[in-house]
């Protein structure tokens, strides 16, 4: 099984709450930086979620299964962890994963680039208007 802690699932929760309430008032929808990563050890697929509804089965997020397609949507937490890959592994959960930009920006660039991995690298390296610049590296100062 994948292990989700009491932070991630009430952080994915939260989210999803977040999501129904605005969707009620008819507001505009939040637009959540992706709070877990999963991914295939052994291949290229790979899923960033955002919310956890109340079944605590249904993530909403994007799906990349590694045919150059990434999509918007929602995945079951079970299907995912009932993978089973040679060499007795599974689907793992990325434990130093860090988000980097809101979902909207994750899939808009996994599209243009054709993979989550893809767009991971880009926005590791790209300021995002919610964290500003990213720093310098004083190495490539020359001059």
């Amino acid at each position: 099984m994948i292990a989700l802690t009491p932070d991630l699932l009430a952080r994915l929760r939260a989210n999803a709450e977040a999501t129904h309430s605005a969707q009620a008032a008819g507001d505009r929808e939040p637009d959540h930086w992706p709070v877990i990563k999963l991914f295939n050890p052994l291949g290229a697929a790979t899923w960033i979620a955002t919310e956890l509804d109340e079944d605590g089965d249904t993530l909403f997020g994007m799906a990349d299964l590694g045919f150059g397609c990434p999509e918007l949507g929602s995945f079951s937490l079970r299907e995912i962890a009932r993978v089973r890959l040679p060499l007795g592994l599974g689907i793992e959960r990325d434990i130093i994963f860090e988000p980097l930009a809101p979902l909207s920006r994750w899939a808009d660039t996994a599209r243009a680039e054709g993979s989550i991995s893809q767009a991971e690298g880009i926005l590791a390296r790209s300021p995002t208007p919610e964290t500003g610049p990213l720093p310098t590296d004083p190495a490539s100062d020359v001059g």
